[in-house]
């Protein structure tokens, strides 16, 4: 019975504020393009399987969006991995492009690929590439992944995740 009433406050709450203020309610309902940056120290390809490796992948997978939301943060790197379940508006049915940028000394090495399949073992994150632009080297240092686009709702997290905080910030303030 407490959890129905807070439920029901809630709503209520989140009811006031959608109509005192209009855009609150728009941003929950929205969708935004998000693009990701992995970073990772080193890395490592084999041609023969098409097997990128990120090694010592960063903790946390950056994420932005375009304007008018500039919404910018972080998620857990083992959060970034279910993109890739089922769904169509999911990296499984449409995979992304990613800018693979490798610094080594005053070397900027740029390839344009496709990533798929992607599994993180430890600190190692592997993805499964298509190259679209560039020869992959073998090894390679100071890496960064930019990650193409994926329109979701206004959090790459989750939509449940910002209705749960939301709920909790309308009740709690």
């Amino acid at each position: 019975m407490t959890s129905r009433r807070k439920l029901l406050l809630g709503a209520s709450v989140l009811a006031a504020a959608g109509s005192l203020m209009p855009g609150f309610a728009m941003a929950a309902e929205g969708m935004a393009d998000f693009l990701f940056v992995q970073t990772a120290d080193a890395m490592s390809f084999d041609k023969a399987t098409s097997k990128l490796t990120l090694h010592d992948i960063g903790g946390s997978t950056l994420f932005f969006s375009d304007r008018p939301e500039r919404i910018a943060g972080n998620m857990k790197t083992a959060a970034f991995i279910p993109f890739w379940s089922k769904g169509k508006d999911s990296f499984l049915s449409d995979p992304p492009n990613a800018d693979l940028s490798i610094l080594e000394g005053n070397e900027l090495k740029q390839v344009v690929v496709v990533l798929e399949n992607p599994e993180l073992s430890g600190n190692d994150l592997t993805y499964s590439v298509k190259v679209v632009s560039g020869e992959v080297p073998e090894k390679g240092s100071d890496v960064s992944v930019f990650i193409d686009i994926i329109g979701m709702p206004l959090t790459p997290v989750s939509y449940a995740a910002v209705a749960r905080r939301t709920y909790r910030r309308a009740v709690l303030y």
